[in-house]
């Protein structure tokens, strides 16, 4: 049996039943978690945590996959963590430049963990974090309190790989996807894939101005290669390839062609709001942002 379909619910209580956080943790493989948090907006009751985040318990430690949405979220993470291992924490390493994959790193580096990052991921996070930080302060308010983003300690080009406490852990940063840095997680061993943003399940996917739709789908190509057995994404719950595939690879691709369909037939880009996605109106935020998608899309492919 497919371990991940085994999950537990923790509800974490900080201060007041206003300030809790609800975080599913789904056991994936020996010393292998997925910790999701909920599929909504960012805000003060789910701290900035509203992905999905990774743990791998190792002989020395353990290494988280994601820092956390605001250093309270970071903490709420914590408080889970100490419910599935006794290892501190000793790596952390950032999947992309999304504001809750990073932004809660100087925590973690306060308790002496090392964190690692791409390149890419460092500079798109160096460059949004002023905007980062001011939309945090809007949709957190009090709870973003102590929040003060901070960069990784490693930083690699492409490939790198962790050797800790018996686990031999590769980072790949294929191409920007979701954001420029974007990088997968992957235990050869377990065959378990931490993907980031570069997946998405159950809810549509986000294209923003610093997203690639095109990189994006050879991204997920390398994902694919890997042939993982068990899928972490970056959102929703640990799956498989082919509900990957389905949620994320199909969706892009199928955008990208009523796109470039639209554009070669002299559409412009308030008529691409129109193009045809209701295949997808089953995901989970498809009406606030279907819409967007497309602009964003017909904006990158006039240029390619």
């Amino acid at each position: 049996m497919i371990r991940f379909l085994t999950t537990i619910c923790a509800t974490l209580f900080l201060g007041s039943p206003a300030m809790s956080q609800a975080l599913i943790v789904h056991d994936v493989a020996e010393g292998v978690w997925a910790i999701e948090g909920p599929a909504e907006q960012r805000n003060a009751q789910n701290l900035g945590n509203n992905a999905t985040f990774g743990l791998i318990e190792t002989e020395q430690g353990a290494v988280l996959v994601d820092a956390g949405g605001s250093r309270k979220g970071a903490e709420a993470l914590h408080a889970v963590i100490a419910t599935l291992t006794d290892h501190p924490v000793t790596h952390v390493i950032n999947t992309g430049g999304q504001d809750h994959r990073w932004i809660a790193n100087a925590y973690w580096q306060d308790l002496g963990a090392t964190v690692i990052a791409s390149q890419d991921a460092v500079r798109d996070q160096s460059a949004r974090q002023s905007m980062q930080m001011t939309i945090l302060s809007t949709l957190l308010g009090d709870a973003l309190e102590g929040t003060d983003g901070a960069t990784a300690d490693i930083t690699f080009a492409t490939d790198y790989t962790l050797s800790t406490g018996g686990r031999e852990i590769e980072l790949h940063h294929p191409a920007g996807a979701h954001t420029p840095g974007d990088t997968a997680v992957w235990l050869p061993q377990e065959r378990v894939v931490f993907t980031g943003d570069i997946v998405y399940v159950g809810r549509i996917l986000g294209v923003m101005d610093v997203s690639n739709s095109a990189a994006w789908l050879d991204a997920f190509a390398a994902v694919e290669a890997l042939d993982p057995l068990v899928l972490v994404p970056g959102h929703g719950p640990a799956t498989t390839l082919a509900v990957a595939q389905a949620d994320t690879r199909d969706y892009l691709a199928n955008l990208r062609d009523k796109i470039g369909a639209h554009i070669d037939a002299g559409g412009d880009i308030i008529g691409s709001v129109m193009v045809d996605q209701s295949a997808f109106s089953y995901l989970d935020q498809f009406d606030a942002l279907a819409g967007r998608n497309a602009q964003a899309v017909f904006e990158a492919m006039e240029w390619e």
